[in-house]
């Protein structure tokens, strides 16, 4: 019950655009959506934004150290004014922010193809811990608003809590997050060379689903690729 309410009710009560304030509105109104939501140029691998002319490419840092993800999808960067919308849905008890959310990632002309090449969808866990506070997991929310294929979440759990990672680099996070994913055993059958979707609400470093997509590969996945709404420049 502590989940429907609360959808149920951010649904349903209007609310001002978090940009310009227009009233009636979704969270970002259609003209802030197009004024602010352009895609641009992203490495292939870490979605992290490119010059131009390397559309499609690859940045310095996956070159040097290419990640385990083949393709990673995000729709902004986090930012104005998207970070308030995101810090609303995803801290805030306001869950169904996420199907307005939801329809950034669904209008990349890369999404389609993304999506219709993945056997199965799983969500980034949270620990049992975080999950009893939030009331939900918003990764799964946005991985059922994007009509994700076969979406699986029993198939990879968090083993242990994190402590919070906000001003934390890249190898600091990933030396939190060491061990911090598995596969059930009794699942792993499942994943024997099947190409793999996670979903995640916000990539910061990348270091969390980098130590995912690293369990789920041990455990016999095929390829593994990701998709956020939004990325840390």
């Amino acid at each position: 019950m502590r989940l429907h309410i609360p959808a149920w009710l951010s649904a349903r009560i209007p609310s001002q655009c978090l940009a310009c304030g227009s009233w009636p509105a979704q969270p970002l109104c259609a003209q802030c959506q197009a004024r602010f939501a352009q895609h641009v140029p992203r490495c292939r691998s870490c979605a992290l934004r490119l010059p131009d002319a390397h559309a499609g490419a690859h940045c310095g840092q996956c070159l040097r150290h290419p990640p385990v993800l083949q393709h990673c999808l995000v729709a902004v960067d986090y930012g104005y004014p998207w970070a308030l919308p995101l810090t609303q849905w995803k801290l805030h008890a306001q869950p169904a922010v996420g199907r307005h959310l939801a329809q950034w990632l669904q209008q990349h002309a890369a999404w389609p193809a993304l999506r219709d090449g993945c056997a199965l969808t799983i969500p980034i866990p949270l620990s049992p811990q975080r999950l009893r506070s939030r009331g939900y997991n918003q990764a799964l929310l946005l991985a059922r608003a994007l009509d994700c294929p076969a979406i699986q979440p029993q198939l990879l759990q968090r083993t242990h809590d994190t402590p919070t990672q906000m001003r934390q680099g890249r190898a600091a996070r990933l030396r939190n997050l060491r061990g911090a994913f598995s596969v059930p055993p009794q699942h792993q059958g499942l994943l024997d060379g099947k190409t793999v979707l996670l979903v995640d609400d916000v990539i910061t470093t990348g270091a969390t689903l980098q130590a995912a997509a690293q369990a789920l590969l041990a455990a016999g996945a095929g390829q593994v690729h990701a998709v956020a709404l939004a990325r840390t420049p």
